[in-house]
């Protein structure tokens, strides 16, 4: 997803900077990470990006999500407390932010990512947050998905020891699995963003600042 292109980005090139001997690549390489930062930074000082009332309703619903969602991500200022700063929200912001967060995983690799990555964390409050936007059936999806992980959590974790090997292992006859393609059926019957986007019109005073 682009949202998370520029971060991506910038990581990879500190790594590389890092990692090489030569000269002229490093020079190159900063080079780039030093137009990577000033990009992040016009971004992050574009004023469609200061989320108020009046930004959600001239918004279209096409790059609503972005906006907000980008908004959000602002505000985890250290990942390590994403837990700590999520569950400091009011119920409207989680929503968004989890909701979105499980579809991005998911989409991307599974429910057995979503629950391997740090925002797996955030499980608990994702029965409720999908309700609450109104995505009833991806809500007892996310039940079903959290009682299966709690139950067979040392099947499920068994390979995944920090390498890439024991992740991609872990897929095998995991249990969450089935419940990547319930996820996609019901994407014929709720539109997940479309939900998202209805609920952030409804509760903007929520979002805005």
């Amino acid at each position: 997803m682009k949202r998370f292109i520029i971060t991506g980005i910038t990581a990879a090139v500190l790594s590389l900077s890092g990692c090489t001997g030569n000269k002229k690549e490093e020079n190159y390489l900063k080079s780039i990470e030093k137009e990577i930062n000033k990009s992040v930074e016009d971004f992050n000082n574009n004023p469609v990006y200061k989320l108020t009332e009046k930004t959600i309703d001239t918004t279209d619903d096409k790059h609503l999500m972005e906006i907000v969602f980008f908004y959000l991500s602002k505000e985890i200022t250290n990942y390590n407390k994403e837990f700590e700063i999520v569950s400091s929200w009011n119920k409207s912001k989680q929503a968004i932010y989890i909701t979105e967060i499980w579809e991005a995983e998911v989409n991307n690799g599974g429910h057995n990512q979503f629950y391997a990555n740090s925002s797996g964390r955030l499980n608990e409050f994702l029965p409720d947050a999908l309700k609450l936007i109104g995505a009833v059936k991806n809500s007892e999806l996310a039940k079903k998905a959290n009682e299966t992980f709690e139950k067979e959590n040392a099947k499920i974790t068994q390979y995944q020891d920090g390498t890439v090997k024991g992740f991609s292992k872990s897929y095998e006859n995991n249990p969450l699995n089935k419940y990547d393609d319930e996820f996609y059926d019901l994407k014929k019957t709720e539109n997940l963003e479309q939900l998202q986007v209805n609920f952030i019109r409804k509760h903007k005073a929520e979002f805005g600042n």
